[in-house]
Protein backbone atom coordinates (compact mmCIF):
# COMPACT_ATOMS: atom_id res chain seq x y z
CA UNK A 1 0.00 0.00 0.00
CA UNK A 2 1.32 3.40 -0.95
CA UNK A 3 1.54 6.00 1.81
CA UNK A 4 -1.11 8.71 1.55
CA UNK A 5 0.27 12.26 1.44
CA UNK A 6 -1.37 15.68 1.54
CA UNK A 7 0.45 18.99 1.45
CA UNK A 8 -0.87 22.10 3.16
CA UNK A 9 0.20 25.16 1.19
CA UNK A 10 -0.29 28.90 1.59
CA UNK A 11 1.48 32.18 1.47
CA UNK A 12 3.80 32.88 4.39
CA UNK A 13 2.06 33.96 7.57
CA UNK A 14 -1.27 32.32 6.74
CA UNK A 15 -1.10 29.85 9.63
CA UNK A 16 -0.02 26.55 8.08
CA UNK A 17 1.82 25.28 11.16
CA UNK A 18 -0.95 26.38 13.52
CA UNK A 19 -3.60 24.53 11.50
CA UNK A 20 -1.40 21.46 11.02
CA UNK A 21 -0.80 21.15 14.77
CA UNK A 22 -4.55 20.96 15.28
CA UNK A 23 -5.22 18.70 12.29
CA UNK A 24 -2.54 16.24 13.44
CA UNK A 25 -4.15 16.19 16.90
CA UNK A 26 -7.54 15.44 15.31
CA UNK A 27 -6.11 12.66 13.11
CA UNK A 28 -4.40 11.10 16.14
CA UNK A 29 -7.71 11.22 18.11
CA UNK A 30 -9.16 9.07 15.32
CA UNK A 31 -6.43 6.45 15.78
CA UNK A 32 -4.31 7.27 12.73
CA UNK A 33 -0.52 7.10 12.58
CA UNK A 34 0.62 10.48 11.24
CA UNK A 35 3.92 11.61 9.76
CA UNK A 36 4.82 15.23 9.09
CA UNK A 37 7.35 16.90 6.81
CA UNK A 38 8.12 20.62 6.94
CA UNK A 39 9.64 22.08 3.81
CA UNK A 40 12.20 24.71 4.75
CA UNK A 41 13.67 26.81 1.97
CA UNK A 42 16.23 28.21 4.40
CA UNK A 43 19.12 26.51 6.13
CA UNK A 44 18.27 25.12 9.53
CA UNK A 45 20.09 23.18 12.21
CA UNK A 46 18.53 20.96 14.84
CA UNK A 47 21.86 20.21 16.48
CA UNK A 48 22.95 22.21 19.51
CA UNK A 49 26.58 23.41 19.59
CA UNK A 50 28.51 21.62 22.33
CA UNK A 51 26.32 18.48 22.32
CA UNK A 52 27.95 15.20 21.29
CA UNK A 53 25.78 14.89 18.19
CA UNK A 54 26.79 18.36 17.04
CA UNK A 55 30.45 17.57 17.63
CA UNK A 56 30.22 14.36 15.56
CA UNK A 57 28.51 16.17 12.68
CA UNK A 58 31.00 19.04 12.86
CA UNK A 59 33.82 16.48 12.76
CA UNK A 60 32.57 15.37 9.35
CA UNK A 61 30.03 12.58 9.88
CA UNK A 62 27.91 12.42 6.72
CA UNK A 63 25.06 10.76 8.62
CA UNK A 64 24.54 11.09 12.36
CA UNK A 65 21.67 9.53 14.30
CA UNK A 66 20.72 10.22 17.91
CA UNK A 67 18.56 7.50 19.43
CA UNK A 68 16.79 7.27 22.78
CA UNK A 69 14.02 4.98 24.07
CA UNK A 70 11.38 7.54 22.99
CA UNK A 71 12.61 8.98 19.69
CA UNK A 72 15.41 9.37 17.20
CA UNK A 73 16.78 12.23 15.14
CA UNK A 74 18.73 11.87 11.94
CA UNK A 75 21.12 14.46 10.57
CA UNK A 76 22.16 13.61 7.03
CA UNK A 77 24.39 15.85 4.95
CA UNK A 78 23.51 16.19 1.27
CA UNK A 79 24.33 18.40 -1.70
CA UNK A 80 20.98 18.08 -3.46
CA UNK A 81 17.65 18.40 -1.70
CA UNK A 82 15.91 15.00 -1.73
CA UNK A 83 12.67 14.64 -3.64
CA UNK A 84 9.55 14.38 -1.48
CA UNK A 85 8.78 10.87 -2.84
CA UNK A 86 12.23 9.69 -1.74
CA UNK A 87 11.75 11.10 1.77
CA UNK A 88 8.35 9.46 2.13
CA UNK A 89 9.54 6.08 0.83
CA UNK A 90 12.60 6.13 3.11
CA UNK A 91 11.17 7.45 6.36
CA UNK A 92 7.38 7.18 6.42
CA UNK A 93 6.42 3.59 5.61
CA UNK A 94 4.96 3.07 9.08
CA UNK A 95 2.27 5.78 9.02
CA UNK A 96 -1.27 6.02 7.63
CA UNK A 97 -0.92 9.57 6.33
CA UNK A 98 1.87 12.09 5.85
CA UNK A 99 0.96 15.76 6.11
CA UNK A 100 3.44 18.19 4.69
CA UNK A 101 3.82 21.91 5.07
CA UNK A 102 4.91 23.54 1.87
CA UNK A 103 5.96 21.71 -1.29
CA UNK A 104 3.57 23.92 -3.26
CA UNK A 105 5.24 22.97 -6.56
CA UNK A 106 4.94 19.23 -5.98
CA UNK A 107 2.47 16.94 -7.71
CA UNK A 108 0.94 15.69 -4.46
CA UNK A 109 -2.63 16.48 -3.36
CA UNK A 110 -2.89 19.89 -1.72
CA UNK A 111 -5.10 21.79 0.69
CA UNK A 112 -4.53 25.51 0.34
CA UNK A 113 -5.08 27.84 3.27
CA UNK A 114 -6.62 31.22 2.58
CA UNK A 115 -7.00 34.17 4.94
CA UNK A 116 -8.91 37.19 3.72
CA UNK A 117 -6.50 39.57 5.48
CA UNK A 118 -3.39 37.96 3.92
CA UNK A 119 -4.26 37.80 0.24
CA UNK A 120 -7.04 38.10 -2.28
CA UNK A 121 -5.52 35.50 -4.60
CA UNK A 122 -4.92 31.78 -4.24
CA UNK A 123 -1.66 30.00 -5.10
CA UNK A 124 -3.40 27.04 -6.74
CA UNK A 125 -6.22 28.73 -8.66
CA UNK A 126 -6.50 31.57 -11.15
CA UNK A 127 -3.35 32.05 -13.23
CA UNK A 128 -1.66 29.12 -11.47
CA UNK A 129 -4.38 26.47 -11.80
CA UNK A 130 -3.01 23.44 -9.93
CA UNK A 131 -4.98 20.26 -10.71
CA UNK A 132 -3.70 18.64 -7.50
CA UNK A 133 -5.66 21.05 -5.29
CA UNK A 134 -8.27 18.99 -3.41
CA UNK A 135 -9.68 21.68 -1.07
CA UNK A 136 -9.25 25.18 0.28
CA UNK A 137 -9.46 25.98 3.99
CA UNK A 138 -10.64 29.59 4.19
CA UNK A 139 -11.85 32.12 6.73
CA UNK A 140 -14.31 33.54 4.17
CA UNK A 141 -16.78 32.00 1.72
CA UNK A 142 -15.30 31.28 -1.70
CA UNK A 143 -16.82 29.87 -4.88
CA UNK A 144 -14.39 27.27 -6.21
CA UNK A 145 -14.34 24.00 -8.10
CA UNK A 146 -13.06 22.21 -4.96
CA UNK A 147 -14.55 21.94 -1.45
CA UNK A 148 -14.10 25.03 0.73
CA UNK A 149 -13.47 24.11 4.37
CA UNK A 150 -13.58 26.29 7.48
CA UNK A 151 -10.02 27.35 8.24
CA UNK A 152 -10.98 27.72 11.90
CA UNK A 153 -12.39 24.17 12.18
CA UNK A 154 -9.47 21.70 12.26
CA UNK A 155 -11.84 18.80 13.01
CA UNK A 156 -13.62 19.50 9.71
CA UNK A 157 -10.29 19.67 7.85
CA UNK A 158 -9.14 16.38 9.44
CA UNK A 159 -12.44 14.70 8.57
CA UNK A 160 -12.10 15.89 4.97
CA UNK A 161 -8.59 14.34 4.78
CA UNK A 162 -9.90 11.07 6.25
CA UNK A 163 -12.78 10.94 3.76
CA UNK A 164 -10.67 11.99 0.76
CA UNK A 165 -8.05 9.32 1.40
CA UNK A 166 -10.50 6.70 2.71
CA UNK A 167 -8.59 6.34 6.00
CA UNK A 168 -11.33 4.61 8.00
Amino acid sequence: MQTKVVSFVAKSGTGKTTLLEKVITELKKRGLRVGAIKHDAHRFDIDIPGKDSYRLTAAGADTMLVSSPEKLALVKQHNVSPEIDELIATYFGDVDIVVTEGFKKSGMPKVELHRKERSATLLCRGENHDPTLIAVASDEPLELDVPVLDLNDPAQVAEFVIQHFNLH
